[in-house]
């Protein structure tokens, strides 16, 4: 998704989920690096499809951007910090959905080290 790669969303996975779902057809996965990167991700994806006549059904976790989720029917996004990516694991819970990476993607790089 451009909008997104244009905020540096990192780690972005799509789920296709028709095969899967009754209640969607896609699971857009980003993560954010901070409350602040998740809230800009969100606002510029929904202002970029608003202005593409594609409406926001529902957006939830705004207020402590840790997970947001905006609702547009038939494609859920999900966008993330990474603890709470990690934790609730969307992609292995959703793994019989075909996952495909998308193109132009950043790729947050994952280290054992803990910082000081």
């Amino acid at each position: 998704m451009k909008l997104a790669n244009e905020k540096k969303a990192a780690d972005p996975v799509i789920l296709d989920l028709r095969k899967v779902s009754t209640f969607c057809d896609f699971f857009i996965i980003f993560t954010g690096s901070s409350p602040t990167h998740i809230r800009a991700l969100a606002e510029g994806i929904k202002e970029g499809l608003h202005k593409a006549s594609v409406y926001l059904h529902h957006i939830e976790g705004v207020g402590d951007c840790r997970w947001v989720i905006l609702d547009y029917s038939n494609v859920i996004v999900h966008i993330f910090d990474s603890e709470t990516r990690s934790f609730y694991d969307l992609e292995r819970l959703w793994a019989d959905g075909a996952r495909m990476r998308m193109p132009g993607a950043v790729k947050i790089a994952k280290s054992n080290k803990k910082r000081r």
